[in-house]
């Protein structure tokens, strides 16, 4: 019996226990930590990776104003995002895609400094064309749609700037027909800034994936612009 009782009376030693809670949320401890710093060492890696990106773009963008300086301080093109825009009045008629005098012009006057500007880039140009929301009208038999109307413009845009010395590896051509204004198609306003040629730098190899239909100037047949 009293050694029953002295059994009884036994009881583990309370340190032991609390050394093992202990030794347990210290593993706990070192795993939460580990994995804080794994996570600010990514935080860390994609903040830089952004600023990065950033400053790539800022020093894109202030290299294209530079080579742009002349047309943009005369009004004749703007610049947003990397993007040249010319207003579809200033190269063509409605409903045309035939190249006005003026347009001609604006488009020589670009090659030049856009040449040295993708000389120190491996970019290239991708031209678009865009339109408004309005059909073809059913007397013009030139076009099927707008789709084909953008494209047309896409295309003489193109073989106007290789013809004034643009090497020809050096751009394409996309359209997008009415599917990316700018402004909501409420007016005559708003319909003419739709109606409009983008010129944008793009990395080389992208030409494959911009547009939403991409022709190659040199693969697509239309019809040469005069010499």
């Amino acid at each position: 019996m009293e050694a029953l009782e002295h059994l009884d009376d036994y009881s583990p030693p309370i340190w032991a226990i609390f050394g093992d809670l202990m030794s347990g949320l210290l593993g706990v401890f070192v795993l939460i930590l580990i994995w804080t710093i794994g996570y600010q060492v990514e935080l860390s890696q994609s903040l830089q990776e952004e600023i990065h990106k950033r400053k790539a773009e800022e020093h894109r963008r202030m290299a294209l104003e530079k080579a742009l300086a002349g047309p943009l301080a005369e009004g004749r093109v703007t610049l947003h995002d990397g993007r040249i825009g010319i207003s579809g009045s200033v190269l063509f008629s409605l409903n045309s895609a035939r190249l006005q005098p003026d347009g001609s012009q604006l488009l020589k006057s670009l090659v030049a400094p856009l040449i040295v500007y993708l000389g120190e880039r491996n970019e290239i140009l991708m031209i678009s064309g865009f339109t408004d929301d309005l059909p073809i009208s059913s007397g013009n038999l030139k076009f099927d749609d707008n789709w084909d109307l953008s494209a047309q413009r896409a295309l003489t845009v193109t073989r106007t700037l290789i013809k004034y010395g643009m090497p020809p590896t050096l751009v394409f051509a996309a359209a997008f027909g009415e599917h990316q204004p700018v402004v909501a198609n409420t007016g005559e306003d708003a319909r003419s800034r739709n109606r409009r040629v983008e010129i944008a730098p793009v990395p080389q190899g992208h030409a494959q994936q911009a547009g939403a239909q991409v022709v190659q100037s040199h693969v697509v047949q239309a019809r040469e612009i005069p010499k």
